[in-house]
């Protein structure tokens, strides 16, 4: 069974990307296409790193547990929320970290926003982010519009049939873009 990491990127107070994370999790293992871990960068609260991973001369456990997760999951699902056009650096610090963990990683992103456009200006700048250090973003894009409205704390969508249609398609994608990655390593 593959095994899917979700990293929640925000590190704010009353974040509401979060509960898109939460979903996620849900949905995929109610719907049993995977493992999955939430790995919360607001629990992590990484200090800014000043080098890749390899380069650290002496990195926490911590860091090196982060790295491995990325390196062990099948495939990622990143859900970030839009800052001014762009997502945190709380995202940046951790992809810039790693590099050898996000090679040819099937990367599936989710924009949040609390506005109409459901993140979708970050799309573009994340995208070629993580093409830069050669992870695989899967085409299908799950963006989510005015998010305090549109999920519950606890990750309850408030139109669950049409959240699940849209959430079917874009697990679909990054799964067929997991198996890709499976057979080409066999």
């Amino acid at each position: 069974m593959p095994h899917i990491a979700i990293i929640s990127a925000s590190v704010r107070r009353g974040r509401n990307s979060h509960r898109v994370a939460l979903f996620f999790k849900q949905f995929i293992e109610s719907n049993n296409v995977g493992t999955v871990e939430i790995l919360d960068l607001n629990e992590y609260q990484f200090p800014v790193f000043n080098e890749r991973l390899h380069f650290e001369p002496n990195p926490s456990p911590q860091v090196l547990d982060f790295a491995a997760r990325i390196k062990a999951a099948d495939g990622i699902i990143i859900v970030t929320p839009e800052y001014n056009g762009g997502y945190p650096a709380s995202l940046k610090n951790v992809i810039d970290l790693l590099y050898t963990e996000w090679f040819r990683k099937p990367v599936a992103i989710s924009t949040v926003s609390d506005g109409v456009f459901g993140g979708t200006q970050v799309i573009t700048s994340l995208q070629f982010t993580l093409w830069k250090i050669r992870a695989w973003t899967v085409p299908a894009m799950f963006p989510v519009p005015n998010v305090p409205h549109a999920f519950d704390e606890l990750g309850n969508p408030g139109d669950k049939e049409g959240t699940d249609k849209r959430a079917h398609a874009f697990i679909n994608e990054l799964l067929w873009c997991m198996e890709a990655v499976r057979r080409m390593k066999n």
